[in-house]
């Protein structure tokens, strides 16, 4: 029998004899003589070692001074109403955060497609480098200087983390595939650990250093941890090879009912979703609550979402991934329309920690939802979900990040007064923004719900199609 001839890893001449490791990968250009299974070998992944978990350490810290910077922005809503944009409408400075949040997510559609090209180290020092120049930029702005806090914090943060955002998880695929969903939940934690910094440190140096300041000393904290995330991370695989255009994929994606009803559940989830992160700080100290606990409510939201993070990794194999974000979405449709009864204490922590695990929950499982729901895993790719796959996920989300900037704008005076005048329920501006927010979550909620039945019914179908196949075998 004829040995199959010796494949060259990347990098080497062909006359350099040396056996397959690991973390080498077979030549991609095409060979008659040589079989193609052979020539794309299945990766084997280390599972961990020094190298994967500062990798792991690298994108924790990203999350951390990315999307924990950017869901930190309630207390920069609280200031710039209250003191630092005055002359600003409350709905015009939540464009700040929402546009931001906006360009953290679709970043995705460039940056994707950029680490698939090998491109990961361009995209991690320039995003890097963009944050931290835009947070130095934004205490430079000037009070009631709108536009210039919009540049700055709106676009350029929103750019920076963006460029990031996606490449820092990609990149831990390249060593795991059995500890994924372990890897995977410790660097969604990184977002939540910063949503609980972060806010500390701005409500406590706001008023006592200043704004100018007290946003440099934010900056310098982001600078430091951002440079030692570039030196930990490194990529283990060559780009990838290319793969079918989204549009091509289109009309079968669309003839798939899970998919179909998960791309619709979080569109319309995700509008009311932010409702409360941006909110309740302002909220609470609207509705005459302390104002020490009112500071504080962020950062209890933001805690309970860091341990809802970590739940799925080990609750997610029992229950299955849609029924978590079925469960984790109707328990935070609920509690947005309960922001409507927000008048104490009590209400202000119940409401924090319930809404913080279930939306910790809801933000770890949004990727992994989708590639269950994927039928050929090859379309996954080879590092995260593949780009043609992604994209369904990253325009549901950014559309109704901008569907939902735009719902908190329509009424702006009404706003105004409703921050000045005494709370009232529902019959106000601001319960109706809150039963908005709380109907579009729930409609989420009934799609999700719909996908659990979807699943079901799906291999219900293809057990009985299996069968068939059996017997007339």
């Amino acid at each position: 029998m004829q040995t199959p001839p010796t494949l060259t890893p990347l990098g080497e001449p062909e006359s350099t004899p040396r056996t397959q490791t690991p973390d080498t990968l077979a030549s991609h250009v095409p060979r008659p003589d040589v079989p193609k299974a052979l020539l794309a070998p299945t990766p084997i992944f280390p599972e961990g070692g020094l190298r994967a978990w500062a990798t792991v350490a690298g994108a924790v810290i990203v999350q951390f001074c990315g999307f924990g910077y950017i869901t930190s922005y309630g207390v920069y809503q609280d200031f710039y109403t209250r003191d630092y944009l005055t002359q600003s409408s409350s709905s015009a400075i939540s464009w700040i955060g929402s546009i931001s949040a906006f360009i953290l997510i679709s970043g995705g559609l460039v940056s994707g497609r950029l680490f698939d090209r090998g491109h990961f180290y361009l995209l991690l020092c320039g995003g890097s480098f963009l944050q931290c120049f835009s947070l130095f930029m934004l205490s430079l702005c000037g009070r009631e200087q709108y536009y210039q806090i919009f540049l700055a914090q709106g676009l350029g943060l929103g750019i920076g983390a963006g460029t990031v955002y996606i490449p820092s998880i990609a990149i831990v695929s390249h060593y795991f595939q059995k500890r994924r969903a372990l890897a995977m939940t410790i660097v969604a934690s990184g977002s939540s650990l910063g949503a609980v910094i972060h806010p500390i440190m701005l409500n406590n140096t706001f008023h006592s250093l200043g704004f100018a300041n007290a946003v440099r000393a934010s900056a310098g904290l982001v600078s430091g941890l951002l440079l030692i995330s570039c030196l930990l991370m490194r990529t283990r695989y060559p780009p990838t090879t290319p793969h079918i255009p989204f549009w091509k994929s289109l009309p079968r994606f669309a003839r798939d009912k899970p998919y179909v009803y998960a791309v619709i559940g979080m569109a319309t989830y995700t509008i009311g979703f932010y409702f409360p992160l941006f909110y309740l700080q302002l909220d609470a100290i609207t509705h005459g609550i302390n104002k020490t606990l009112s500071f504080y409510s962020l950062v209890i939201m933001n805690a309970a979402s860091f341990v809802g993070r970590l739940s799925p990794g080990f609750f997610a194999h029992r229950f299955g991934v849609p029924e978590m974000v079925a469960a984790s979405g109707g328990v935070g449709a609920v509690l947005i329309l309960c922001m409507i009864a927000l008048k104490s204490v009590a209400s202000v922590v119940v409401l924090g920690v319930l809404y913080g695990y279930s939306a910790g929950i809801f933000v770890t499982l949004m990727a992994p939802i989708f590639s269950v729901l994927t039928d050929d895993v090859g379309e996954l790719g080879q590092v995260y979900l593949k780009a043609d796959i992604s994209y369904i996920l990253i325009i549901s989300r950014t559309a109704s990040e901008w569907v939902s900037a735009s719902a908190w704008s329509l009424s702006e005076d009404s706003l105004d007064h409703q921050l000045t005048a005494p709370y009232s329920p529902a019959t106000s501006y601001g319960g109706v923004r809150r039963c908005s927010a709380g109907l579009m979550a729930s409609v989420g909620f009934v799609s999700f719900l719909a996908t659990v039945v979807a699943v079901r019914n799906k291999k219900k179908t293809l057990a009985v199609r299996n069968e068939n196949e059996k017997g007339k075998a």
